[in-house]
């Protein structure tokens, strides 16, 4: 044992962020295999159970069983707890048992802490986890509450509206994309009752835990001289830019499209909620398989961008994309940083964003050529180019191909979507450890371009 800890102890913080979701991952597996989560006479493979679990932990939302017809109600419950712990936070979620249980949360804790929640700094990780948890419960109530009523009313059955409400709110909130209607959220397009608010928390659970609290720091007036930070900034203005091109191009691409009705307003409240929704959450009213390829081309960039850092998406992030193109703005008119709300980027986070991006693209197309290549034509190219984004991205927006899919491409998904959950960055910094290279070599020039 001792030694164990001190294996532990010397491990950086982001490859133990990367244990502990692997060990959730293995944990969760092996729970979810047991007969007691399932409906009678149902059979569901090992691999089914890994895919559905990494699915759950990484909060995407793809599967290869329909979950309403192979879980019964403990097992959607034990699902819902799983997307809390992915959509959260495991540090975040174990700290908020460790306070309750009134167990002391140690450095090493807080550090892991800094490092889950994409935070620069130790000091105030506890209370953030605090909010965060208490803000998001609060959100997933509050959806739960409207979706129970709305479905109470259709079904007349309190507890199974109930069970709906309370999941598709989780789901929501932790932007996971499951579902209990067999077709997403399609049956349900022109309920606004219910659409809005799931476009209100997909948007919440997405844009940033941070953000949150300091929205609800500036309306509280506790603090006169309070300034929203840098990281909030640039998280909305990217968050919206982003939503915005995705609602124009959609409507622009589709306004003719047979996934539209005549309706006006259904054309673009379908455009608005797909925009939302493709950045991280992968609920849908319309079936992305109809869609133009151009558009469908559009969702994987999109999915592919994702969220916000310290949120409960995916993807390279909207702040690496904002420093990518901050870099390169800067570069075109010779200055020697990329200046941003009158701040400087370090170097630091512009060289990681650079990093992130590239090693992204590669991957991608690692993961693009293999799956295209041992799925042979069973399925076409820009399918399979949908199921990486939407799996790196964390998103669980699919094109339908996800229950024909290999072995070998389920473990491929599986890769990025656990991936997309621990964050590309502190993926990366696994590999590495704390100590830097004393030796120093001559600085030399290279043709570049």
């Amino acid at each position: 044992m001792r030694f164990i800890s001190n294996m532990l102890n010397r491990m950086t913080p982001q490859r133990s962020i990367f244990l502990y979701y692997l060990s959730a991952l293995i944990v969760s597996t092996l729970l979810m295999q047991l007969p007691f989560f399932y409906n009678d006479d149902t059979y569901i493979t090992f691999m089914d159970t890994l895919f559905v679990t990494a699915s759950g932990i990484s909060v995407t939302g793809l599967t290869t069983v329909n979950i309403v017809d192979t879980f019964n109600t403990y097992g959607i419950i034990l699902l819902m707890f799983i997307l809390n712990l992915g959509g959260i936070g495991i540090m975040a979620m174990s700290t908020f048992i460790w306070i309750l249980l009134g167990r002391k949360i140690t450095l090493r804790e807080r550090t892991a802490i800094m490092v889950d929640n994409s935070r620069q700094v130790i000091s105030g990780g506890v209370q953030l986890v605090l909010n965060i948890v208490s803000l998001l419960f609060l959100i997933e109530f509050i959806g739960a509450f409207i979706y129970t009523l709305v479905f109470y009313y259709k079904t007349e059955n309190f507890l199974d509206a109930l069970l709906q409400g309370t999941f598709l709110s989780v789901s929501a909130t932790t932007n996971a994309g499951f579902d209990l209607y067999h077709q997403s959220l399609i049956g349900y397009s022109d309920n606004y009752y219910i659409i809005i608010p799931v476009m209100f928390q997909i948007v919440l659970g997405a844009i940033g835990y941070p953000v949150l609290i300091e929205v609800k720091e500036y309306f509280s007036r506790k603090n006169p001289y309070f300034r929203f930070s840098l990281f909030t900034k640039v998280t909305t203005s990217m968050y919206a830019i982003l939503f915005l091109l995705g609602t124009v191009f959609y409507l622009l691409i589709e306004w003719n499209g047979s996934q539209f009705n005549n309706s006006i307003l259904s054309k673009v409240t379908s455009a608005v909620f797909m925009s939302v929704s493709t950045r991280s959450a992968g609920i849908t009213i319309v079936d992305p398989s109809l869609l133009n390829e151009a558009t469908q081309l559009l969702f994987s960039m999109l999915m592919f961008i994702g969220s916000s850092p310290s949120s409960a998406g995916g993807g390279i992030r909207t702040t690496t994309l904002a420093i990518l193109i901050l870099t390169i703005i800067a570069f075109s008119k010779g200055e020697e940083r990329p200046i941003i709300f009158k701040r400087s980027i370090a170097r630091q986070d512009t060289e990681r964003a650079f990093i992130v991006f590239f090693l992204a693209i590669v991957l991608m197309f690692l993961g693009i050529s293999i799956i295209t290549f041992v799925e042979g034509d069973r399925h076409s190219l820009m399918s399979i180019i949908f199921e990486v984004a939407s799996a790196f991205g964390t998103c669980g927006m699919s094109m339908g191909i996800t229950e024909d899919l290999n072995t070998t491409s389920e473990l491929i998904l599986i890769f990025f979507m656990f991936i997309g959950r621990v964050g590309f960055l502190s993926f990366l910094l696994s590999f590495g450890d704390n100590r830097k290279s004393i030796i120093k070599y001559p600085t030399d020039r290279l043709t570049v371009g």
